[in-house]
């Protein structure tokens, strides 16, 4: 019994944590799977969604008090983990969808935007 309540437990958490994540604001609006490195902040007055019948189109700005190698290195890490393939110069593919992350600013005033669109 205690091992059911257990499973039980372990499945509820495993469900809900996507969504507690998303609520905080930990996901890229609109991408649902790609992540807000921490010390980014999304301004979402700037992003748009945008679903057609080839793909959906996003463009999501965030800045942040962080440093551009970090940056770089945790989407390097990060997007691997999540089936994205580097295509090069901050360029990623993954299935029909190309993203792309371009890093601006100096370290300690960095702004990030994400495009991702259809291939």
């Amino acid at each position: 019994m205690i091992k059911v309540v257990s499973l039980a437990i372990l499945l509820l958490a495993a469900t809900l944590a996507p969504l507690a994540a998303q609520e905080s604001g930990t996901f890229v609006n609109g991408i649902e799977d790609l992540p807000l490195m921490d010390g980014l902040v999304e301004d979402l007055a700037a992003g748009l969604v945008f679903d057609k019948p080839e793909g959906r189109i996003v463009e999501a700005n965030a800045a942040g008090v962080v440093n551009i190698s970090e940056v770089r290195a945790f989407y390097a890490a990060t997007l691997g983990q999540l089936g994205w393939q580097p295509a090069g110069n901050g360029d990623y593919q993954r299935e029909d969808e190309s993203l792309r992350i371009t890093i601006s600013g100096t370290d300690g005033a960095v702004t990030v935007q994400f495009s991702l669109s259809p291939n």
